[in-house]
């Protein structure tokens, strides 16, 4: 593709010629340019008031997630002691997350963010506070956790695309890939500490205690992004209706090559290799005995992997090429993972799933901020509901993987997905030659919508 075509298609949907999307009107906040690399890019997004608050509120609203993701199939396999039942929980999320967003994002294009969130939120805090409840009286049943967690799987739609786009709003695009991967870093600490102090503090506290505390922060996230500044949508996502925004967010990544070569290439890897987390809670019972602080732990260090890989990304000059970090990391974190799932040695285990998810970090943001900075702000919280299915997509993968594990073993279900994952990524990279001419694209797009 010549330089005068990529020139001639300023401010089209993509770099091949398709319709071009009206042009936003409302001025983006202003951002400080990035003027080092280093820790002083990795944290210069924190100057900024607005988005130290919705970082804040980003950290209390997933500490507690994280807490929940311990809690959660703790109880599932406390009640009925079945594997395959952890997958149920998770695909209860899981399909209302898939089936409702495409709308959170149209929602995130039309409303104004933050009272969006704040309303999602609520709903999310509603739901845990009914499980408590149910706790609390004694008459908690397995389907009560399937009901809730279908409930936070209608929330986190709502919630996550208008969080990616209103960090757009408040920071610009100059500061928007250290101030994504900083995000991203801040909730990988939440996976630490939220998993962490759950698998602790239940022998402790026991879960109803954990619960309370859970719910505790759910409600500083919440007041925290209350007091965020109104954040409203482009102007251009008003005047159609729902259904039309929701077909020009198909319409524009299906005709988008690079964009949806970007959602696929960061989908089918985690769908098929990320669902190890869900059964660590079998691997810390059943192939290494060490109970629920060992489950903390490697949730931890799990974490703590996410986080270093994150802000490594985040300290990162913006200008650093993308495309080869992205296949090395993604092929070292699913040769490590298949490492892990045949040590027979609890403390190796715990090494070998941190370093996995340093390059699965590393992959998932380099993919995400790539994404963001290709597309128009017109259409950020739709493109940002396709990536809610890197979360989501990873949990209906834990269902098949959950019936492998009931039938050969988790070591086996998640070490065969994890080397089906490193075949999935090279085919993708030798299938799509837009993967492999991936910096060039995001330098010619990002001046395009600059």
């Amino acid at each position: 593709m010549g330089r005068g075509l990529r020139n001639g298609c300023a401010r089209a949907w993509n770099l091949r010629g398709c319709p071009p999307m009206p042009a936003q009107t409302r001025p983006q906040a202003r951002s400080h340019p990035l003027r080092s690399s280093g820790f002083r890019q990795a944290t210069e997004s924190l100057e900024n008031k607005e988005f130290r608050k919705v970082f804040g509120s980003n950290m209390a609203f997933f500490l507690a997630m994280g807490g929940q993701s311990i809690v959660r199939p703790w109880l599932a396999f406390e009640l009925t002691g079945d594997k395959l039942d952890l997958g149920i929980v998770s695909v209860a999320m899981a399909i209302p997350m898939l089936i409702l967003s495409p709308f959170g994002g149209v929602l995130a294009d039309r409303m104004e963010r933050r009272r969006l969130i704040v309303l999602a939120q609520g709903f999310a805090m509603a739901s845990e506070a009914l499980i408590l409840g149910l706790i609390l009286t004694g008459r908690l049943e397995f389907w009560h956790l399937v009901v809730t967690s279908g409930m936070m799987g209608c929330a986190l739609p709502l919630i996550m695309p208008a969080r990616s786009a209103i960090v757009v709003n408040i920071v610009g695009k100059t500061g928007l890939g250290p101030a994504m991967a900083l995000n991203m870093a801040g909730v990988n600490v939440t996976r630490v500490l939220g998993p962490a102090m759950a698998g602790f503090l239940i022998p402790v506290i026991q879960v109803d205690g954990v619960y309370m505390l859970n719910i505790s922060l759910y409600g500083l996230g919440l007041l925290t992004m209350v007091t965020v500044a109104r954040m409203p949508p482009p102007h251009v996502a008003h005047p159609a209706s729902v259904m039309h925004n929701l077909l020009e967010g198909f319409r524009y990544v299906g005709t988008n090559r690079l964009v949806l070569m970007l959602l696929l290439f960061g989908l089918v890897p985690m769908f098929l290799a990320m669902p190890f987390q869900n059964l660590l809670v079998v691997f810390s019972e059943e192939v290494w005995n060490v109970g629920p602080q060992g489950l903390g732990i490697l949730h931890a260090s799990s974490g703590v992997g996410a986080v270093l890989g994150s802000f490594w990304m985040a300290a990162r000059a913006p200008d650093a090429g993308r495309q080869k970090m992205m296949m090395v990391s993604v092929m070292l974190f699913g040769t490590f993972l298949a490492i892990f799932c045949a040590s027979p040695w609890f403390g190796p285990a715990v090494f070998l799933v941190f370093v996995a998810n340093i390059f699965a970090s590393t992959f998932s943001t380099l993919n995400n901020v790539a994404i963001q900075l290709v597309i128009p702000d017109s259409v950020r919280g739709r493109i940002s509901s396709f990536l809610m299915m890197s979360v989501s997509v990873p949990l209906l993968g834990n269902l098949p993987v959950a019936a492998v594990a009931e039938e050969v073993g988790a070591p086996l279900a998640v070490g065969g997905a994890a080397v089906l994952a490193v075949f999935a990524a090279l085919a993708f990279y030798l299938a799509s030659p837009e993967l492999r001419n991936l910096d060039e694209h995001v330098r010619d797009a990002t001046s395009l919508h600059a």
